[in-house]
């Protein structure tokens, strides 16, 4: 049986990939320490729950409008106007089954055969394979530590051709936690406005900023930014609601009644009784978020510490997310051949850098607890030792 073309030149999730194989040998009865998966472990707010079961109560179990409950879709333009100085109407805003479905749809809506999308790297794993999937040719342009892992405006005019449709920012990023200043985006932006080019600018990691970094939104940052701007956001990473699968974006109309339409013949609505507990996130109290950005940044600041210390690796302190890059060029070896030493000799599971276009560093998460993270880096302390 012949399986479609369109699936010849896409891999798997490298990183879905790795945290099965970590729960697989938990499963066994195995002490595996996994700093692979981009999951918070906290538990969703109790305020967030309550609104969905008193949803399920009311029996709100049926189809809704494909784009979101209209609650949903006002609440979210009042945050996009009060957090990101963004201006959305409710009918420039479609609710859809993550940010992951957000970002898919966008890009199978507006990119096709023969055109480019520039995304920078290291980047979030799946921006190369779903352009793939559109039928468009991703192209990939390298940052460096020593830029912070940033793309320039220079290095965006310079990767850009005819065929060029999109570029891609993610700020916070995973897997850097690079986070854009204003000045920097507004240079992007206007490289993109000469050439008309769209951005999809992913700001799922957007509550989690440490320190002085701050998070700016591109489409703020002139009106042209904003006529060329798909911004993508969801719930998953700021409230704990991984598994409620919740995301959204806001464009320009005609894009948002574009991707209607392509989600109307896919997933339909996102799931309705959930989007009530969406409600209940965006215009409740954020005290929650703020506790557990404080936790995560007491994280972050151990494993830079501790990863400092380690003889030969590597690493810049990120501004947000709550991801570390590790750079382990000194080793001599590929990152998945690291990895895979690292989980079977000593049972930690990191993700190797070449699922973020970066072959020569590892991507760990403090989204896990305190404890965890000592053991998980004592371990990776004491193999570094064996090399």
């Amino acid at each position: 049986m012949e399986l479609s073309s369109r699936l010849h030149h896409v891999t798997p999730s490298l990183t879905l990939a790795i945290d099965s194989k970590a729960k697989a040998l938990r499963a066994q009865g195995i002490n595996v320490c996994s700093f692979a998966a981009g999951e918070p472990d906290f538990d969703t707010p109790e305020h967030i729950k309550a609104a969905a079961a008193a949803a399920l109560e009311k029996n709100f179990t049926r189809y809704t409008a494909v784009a979101g409950i209209l609650e949903l879709r006002e609440a979210i333009a009042k945050k996009f106007l009060a957090d990101n100085k963004i201006e959305y109407q409710a009918e420039e805003i479609i609710v859809s089954n993550g940010a992951k479905q957000s970002c898919f749809n966008a890009i199978m809506a507006t990119v096709g055969e023969g055109d480019e999308v520039i995304i920078p790297a290291p980047y979030w794993t799946s921006y190369p394979e779903m352009v793939r999937l559109a039928g468009a040719q991703p192209v990939i342009v390298p940052t460096t530590a020593e830029n912070h892992w940033k793309m320039t405006a220079r290095d965006f005019e310079n990767a850009m051709s005819p065929r060029t449709k999109m570029i891609i920012i993610n700020s916070p990023s995973n897997p850097t936690g690079a986070i854009y200043t204003q000045e920097e985006l507004r240079a992007l932006a206007e490289v993109a406005a000469d050439e008309e080019i769209l951005i999809l600018s992913d700001e799922i990691y957007e509550k989690l900023c440490y320190e002085e970094a701050s998070h700016v939104s591109i489409a703020s940052v002139t009106p042209e930014a904003h006529d060329l701007t798909i911004t993508i956001n969801g719930f998953s990473k700021t409230y704990a609601m991984t598994g409620w699968r919740l995301g959204y974006l806001g464009a320009p109309q005609k894009i948002v009644k574009a991707i209607e339409s392509l989600q109307s013949h896919s997933s339909s609505n996102a799931c309705s009784f959930a989007q009530y507990g969406a409600v209940a996130a965006l215009e409740g109290s954020q005290q929650c978020v703020l506790d557990m950005r404080d936790e995560f940044n007491i994280r972050r600041e151990y494993m830079f510490s501790r990863l400092q210390k380690i003889d030969r690796i590597s690493v810049l302190k990120p501004s947000g997310a709550f991801y570390m890059l590790a750079d382990i060029t000194s080793f001599g070896m590929s990152s998945t051949n690291f990895s895979d030493r690292l989980i079977s000799k000593s049972n930690v599971a990191v993700v190797p850098g070449v699922a973020f276009g970066h072959d020569k560093t590892i991507r760990l998460s403090y989204a896990v607890g305190m404890d965890v993270i000592k053991e998980g880096l004592d371990r990776l302390e004491d193999f570094c030792k064996t090399l």
